[in-house]
């Protein structure tokens, strides 16, 4: 396929990812501080962020089969996540993290269960469709990428492949 093409299907392989509620603008700005000197800057941000947020998810798993519930906790466990996905204009999982503090500070339990389990789906949805987008523009980068920027995208995707097993 042609590198224009490519290019193209990238860029409407994103589009959904706004349209559809997935991502916000904070998204964008992540793309606009990627340069060449660093081509991998979104992907690494957004490693990072399924990584750490593998960690708060346990923990918040662990939060709720506590009894009694500890909202507190429940709450500042789940604005530490709000922040993550903020961070990459993750907005559906975003939106989720609201509804469950707003359970939080109600004390309904089965409304933080419920909207976590939401999140997840909202949150393991994103990772597989970034995976493709990154995917897609990994295949649409310009011929002329050295072999080792070729080798460290392919590290950062086997990244995602990991932290989504934990």
């Amino acid at each position: 396929m042609e590198r224009n093409q490519l290019h193209r299907l990238v860029a409407l392989s994103r589009q959904p990812l706004f349209d559809q509620g997935f991502l916000d603008e904070q998204f964008l700005q992540l793309e606009e501080l990627q340069d060449d000197a660093n081509p991998n800057f979104v992907e690494e941000v957004v490693t990072l962020y399924y990584r750490d947020s593998a960690r708060l998810i346990l923990n918040i798993e662990q939060a709720l089969e506590r009894n009694p519930l500890d909202f507190n906790k429940l709450d500042i466990l789940m604005h530490q996540f709000k922040g993550s996905s903020s961070s990459i204009g993750a907005k559906k999982v975003k939106a989720e993290c609201t509804f469950f503090r707003e359970n939080c500070r109600a004390g309904n339990g089965e409304g933080c269960i419920r909207t976590f389990q939401q999140l997840k789906k909202e949150y393991a949805t994103l990772r597989k469709k970034l995976e493709a987008y990154f995917q897609l523009r990994l295949h649409a980068a310009p011929s002329e990428k050295s072999v080792a920027e070729e080798e460290m995208a392919g590290i950062h995707l086997k990244m995602f492949l990991v932290s989504e097993a934990l």
